[in-house]
Formats: structure tokens, sequence, C-alpha cells
């Protein structure tokens, strides 16, 4: 009886193989999935979990709809599929039309898979784009914990994971903010500019990479970097921390089996790395305000310069509620302190960033009392750092927990770091989920919501690059498809 619900249960998850497999023969199908899913797998995240996980998965569902990410591209998987679904539709088949309005992602990693898959769907930019979930397989896992899928890795076994897929089910779909990162500077004489990445890591699982020549956002006699984030952008001590652990986890992997094991080792690197005795091991040439001028800008097309205490070490732009581990960083601030700085409660949908500051470790670990917070310096719908000329060979930067070492010109004063608010996408959410949205009924009214539409207002090439992380080529219909036709 057990076997036969499961069954049951499992059809609402179901795609056929002739929408996965190009050149299969069109079937019939009479039961529409309540919730056909495509799973990606980082499997090498999580220890051996990844891999365990990539097999429960394609025990309980079509083999041909769980994806290895390590031999798998997202972006070539999912183009061909909606190519296959179009194709269908085309042709009338009504089943492929309820597939692509229902379909679901499930990725499974760490914050940098996830926002991988993430940048691969807003890049698509698809005619049906899919939301997302999330499950757990890093150290901090923070974009996951957002929106209600826990911190803890999870269980691999057919039991836990059929409860995941029940969730995925009946998860809400929730639109979250998306944010373009662009760094530019003149081409240095000597030596090279480029991120160095703690790990051997595959171009599309780069964080912040340097465009190619042919790209649009290419100037000539600049480097220009870009990349993006769904959940914060960090740089200071924080990132460097951060580098040095995932450097450690490279040299000896033996050492990095599972999360605990993990998170002890980071606490033990941010005590060698000078976070806790930031002065004793660092000079102040390390505070942000005199490595770069930090400008931001609140209404279109206004920039203003935000004053950063000299003891500020670490900045974070975030965009989630979670930060090292689910810490939220920006805090809850009272209604006093909302109307005399002329804050609103953050938001993962309202065009702004919470831009907040820390003086070393111990201030972060202000996090763990019920209201702590960091240093709020601003909210603001752009950001943009200004780096002075020969303050610094070298920074450390972070997107989404993925950290490098960005070395910079020392005889340059043209180095720039523009942060700018770029569209949306689709994220599943369960009844736990701490993130709030500017458009849910319990929300405060906000005026901000008044002047978003409006900050997108610039020449339209441009906008359509900056509206792209450089994660995949943008969705094409097939030759031959009328697309006044399928709608």
């Amino acid at each position: 009886m057990g076997n036969m619900n499961s069954e049951n249960m499992l059809k609402d998850f179901h795609i056929p193989n002739y929408m996965l497999v190009p050149g299969s023969e069109v079937q019939r199908c009479s039961y529409i999935p309540a919730c056909p899913v495509l799973v990606f797998i980082n499997s090498k995240s999580g220890g051996q979990l990844g891999g365990q996980l990539l097999v429960t998965f394609q025990n309980l569902l079509n083999k041909n709809q769980v994806f290895d990410l390590g031999e798998k591209a997202p972006e070539k998987v999912l183009h061909q599929l909606y190519v296959t679904l179009e194709t269908l539709k085309y042709n009338g088949d009504v089943f492929a039309a309820e597939i692509e309005k229902r379909l679901r992602l499930i990725v499974a990693g760490g914050d940098g898979t996830a926002s991988w898959l993430l940048g691969v769907v807003s890049d698509l930019k698809l005619p049906q784009p899919p939301p997302i979930a999330t499950v757990p397989l890093g150290t901090g896992n923070n974009l996951h914990f957002s929106f209600g899928w826990g911190k803890k890795n999870p269980g691999t076994d057919e039991k836990s994971v059929m409860s995941y897929l029940c969730q995925v089910r009946f998860a809400k779909e929730m639109k979250i903010d998306s944010w373009h990162i662009i760094m530019r500077m003149r081409s240095p004489k000597e030596g090279s500019c480029d991120p160095i990445a703690p790990l051997e890591l595959p171009h599309s699982l780069h964080a912040f990479h340097r465009v190619s020549q042919s790209d649009q956002l290419n100037k000539e006699g600049c480097n220009t970097y870009r990349g993006g984030f769904w959940n914060y952008f960090s740089m200071g001590m924080d990132a460097q921390v951060s580098y040095a652990f995932h450097s450690e986890r490279k040299l000896h992997p033996e050492k990095f089996k599972n999360q605990l094991a993990n998170q002890s080792t980071y606490m033990k690197l941010g005590c060698t790395q000078g976070w806790f005795c930031t002065s004793l091991f660092h000079p102040a040439s390390r505070n942000m305000a005199q490595l770069a001028k930090v400008m931001i800008m609140k209404k279109p097309g206004q920039w203003v310069e935000l004053s950063i205490p000299r003891s500020i070490r670490s900045i974070v732009c975030l965009n989630l509620p979670s930060f090292s581990g689910g810490f939220n960083p920006w805090g809850t601030p009272n209604k006093k302190k909302l109307r005399d700085r002329d804050l609103t409660p953050p938001y993962v949908d309202d065009g702004f960033l919470e831009i907040v500051g820390f003086r070393n470790a111990w201030h972060g670990l202000v996090l763990l009392s019920p209201k702590g917070h960091g240093t709020r310096l601003a909210q603001a719908n752009g950001v943009r750092f200004e780096f002075h000329k020969g303050a610094a060979d070298h920074t450390f930067m972070r997107l989404d927990g993925e950290p490098w070492k960005q070395p910079l010109p020392v005889d340059d004063d043209t180095v720039v770091v523009e942060i700018s608010h770029f569209g949306q996408v689709s994220v599943l959410a369960t009844p736990l989920c701490p993130s709030k949205s500017i458009n849910d009924p319990a929300s405060p009214a906000s005026s901000r919501d008044e002047e978003d539409d409006s900050y997108d207002e610039e020449d339209s090439e441009d906008k359509e690059e900056r509206r792209k992380f450089g994660a995949s080529d943008t969705f094409k219909l097939p030759e031959g498809i009328d697309l006044a036709h399928l709608s």
C-alpha cells in the first residue's frame, strides 16, 4: 500500500521522456502532473551528500529529469527542453503547454550553485521562467535559509527526498530582486588584474569574470568584469576569511567532509586572518573608507557620498535577510530609527539593498544576540565604489558565498565597482521563509515602490546588457515557429 501511495504521489513530479530526449516518439499522456520538476545537483557539494542525493532523485524520478551539474550545463538542458516544449505547443500538444506552465526547478548545492542557476534562468529569458527551490548542501546556505529551506544539510534517503518534493509542490512563488555588478579599470601596463578564485572552477561557476572582447560592455583600453547576486556582495575582511577557507579546502579536501567541521575551520581561520584582532594584524589602510569612496543612489540619477566610519573593515550590500550562516546583519530597526534615518523595513523585492558595515569579527558576534545587528549605513538602489589610487594592491570580494582576491592597479585612479538593480527572478518559499515581500498584505506600505518604475530609464542597448550576468545566451525560438501562434 505504501509503495502504491508513493508511486501515485511521484506521478505529480514526472516529466515524460519524449519531452526530455530529443528525437523521442511523442506519447499520449492522460495524467497532468501537478508539479513537474527538473533537478540539478552539484554532486561535489556536501562531502558525499551530493552524490547520494543524485542517486536517490534518479531512483524516484525519471532519470532524464535529474542532472549532475558536473556533467551537464543547466543552460543547455533548459534551452533544449524549452525548444522541445515550444515545438510541441506549436504542433498542438496541450500537455506540453501544461508542463511548461507548472514546471519548477530544484537545485541542490551551496550558495554559489544556487546563484548559478538563478543567473542562468535570468539570462535565458524563457517564455515562462520556472521558479527555483533549493536543497542546502553548502557550508553557509544563506540563500536556502532565506526562503525556508533550512541551513543544515538534508537527509538523502528516499523518505527525506519524498518529503522534500512535497514541500516543493506546495511552496509559494516569490519574486526577488536581481543585482548586476560591474568593475572597470584601465588595462594594466604589466601583470594581470583578473580575479583570483581560491578554487579551480569551471567558467560558469566563477561568480565574477572578465567580459569578452565582443561584449557590448567591453571598452577599449579597459578591463571590464561583471557578475550578479541575489543575496549579498561583500568586500573586506569577511571576504578575506572566506577566501582563506576555500583555499584551505582546496589544499586539504579530506578535512572538509561535513558541515560542522567546515564551520569550525571557518572560525579558526577568522582568528588566523586577523578578523578577531584586526588592529594588531592589519594597518589602518585596510579601513574601507581609505580603500574607496562609496557613493549611493536612493533616487533615480542622484548619487550622494556615503560616510563610512573609519573603523569599518568590511562592507556588506545585502538583499536577503541571511548572512554568515543565517544571521541578519541589518536586524529590525525600531519605528523611531526608521523614521529618523529615512529607512524602511527590508524587503527582497523593493529594488533596494541594505548596506551594513562591520569593524571586526567581535562586532559580527553581536548577530548572535536576539536584537544584534551590524552598523546600518544606508539603503540604496544603486551603489558605487570608487577606489583611491594606490590605496592597496588588492582587496577581497565575495558574491553569494563565492570569494575571490581582486588585484588592483596601484597607478590607476579610475577603478570603479558599480552595483545596479535589474529585474527580478522567481524562487520558491516554504511557510518558514524569513524573507518579506513588499507586496505581502502584512507588509507596511512603503513610499519607495512608487519610484521603482522610473529607475531603469537608460540607453536601451546598455540596459539589455546590464540585464544579463554572462551566465547564458538568451533563449531563442526554433526557426519556423511563429510566436503569435503560440500566444
